[in-house]
């Protein structure tokens, strides 16, 4: 690590497999309940082209003292200013599911800072301006459980060790809470491109959700479909991590040329 990346050290970014050289930055959100680890096999396969940056949010692991944020454009607010010092370099964000949403509340602001993102990748979740509420106002034990259960992405164990799971469940309680009053409002589009990846079978997610992307962006509007659920991204990891090079491979060629 670089004198400079050293007085960078944040309890917010993790870069697993670090590529100081690399032209383009992936700066990686996780899913509700998920944490900076989720996105480690990644960093090391992108490495040393592509250098990942993986974000722990509070709460969970090394941060789990910590209490989880419940409100969304709160956690985006202080994502910019984590991020702003990375931004030196031609960047992107990828998210998944919340991760998504917290992606494209970040890109909003930071491209009010004049920082904006070169392109935004969003992962098992439709549009901003699509969203609605799944749960009500109150979200119990075994609602939490069964939607932990449903959609996949948790390590079975959580669900037969009592103790993992009482420290799985405050974590995903504030993240679905996150998700739950997030409430979108209007306002320029981003001028970035914007790719949706996501999974055939995804219950959470509909065509015309995805669809809608388009409006969110002045730029191109991609639509990406694997075979797979909501965590298609797991199974299909070497499909999802050949469409990420071959975009960002072309982000890159693209800087280059216009540099020129």
């Amino acid at each position: 690590m670089s004198p400079r990346e050293s007085s960078l050290a944040s309890s917010w970014i993790r870069r697993y497999a670090p590529a100081p050289e690399a032209p383009v930055r992936l700066v990686c959100l996780p899913h509700a309940g998920g944490s900076a680890t989720f996105y480690s096999g990644l960093a090391r396969r992108l490495a040393p082209d592509i250098d990942v940056l993986a974000v722990q949010y509070p709460g969970r692991l090394e941060r789990r003292t910590e209490p989880p944020m419940t409100d969304l454009t709160a956690l985006a607010e202080v994502l910019v200013t984590e991020l702003t010092p990375w931004t030196d370099r031609t960047y992107v964000l990828f998210g998944h599911s919340l991760g998504a949403m917290v992606a494209f509340e970040t890109a909003r602001r930071l491209e009010a800072a004049g920082r904006p993102p070169v392109a935004l990748f969003v992962s098992g979740r439709g549009a901003p301006s699509r969203h609605r509420r799944e749960f009500g106002p109150r979200l119990d034990d075994a609602t939490l459980l069964q939607q932990m259960r449903g959609l996949g992405g948790t390590d079975p164990r959580v669900f037969t060790d009592e103790e993992l799971m009482w420290l799985a469940l405050p974590v995903m309680r504030a993240d679905y809470r996150m998700v739950e009053d997030y409430r979108y409002l209007p306002g320029p589009p981003l001028s970035c491109p914007v790719t949706a990846f996501n999974g055939r079978t995804d219950p959470k997610v509909s065509s015309p959700d995805v669809d809608a992307w388009r409006d969110h962006t002045t730029a191109s509007f991609e639509s990406l479909v694997f075979p797979g659920g909501h965590f298609y991204l797991v199974d299909r990891s070497e499909e999802v991590t050949a469409a990420l090079i071959d975009r960002l491979s072309h982000i890159t060629r693209r800087n280059t040329t216009t540099r020129q």
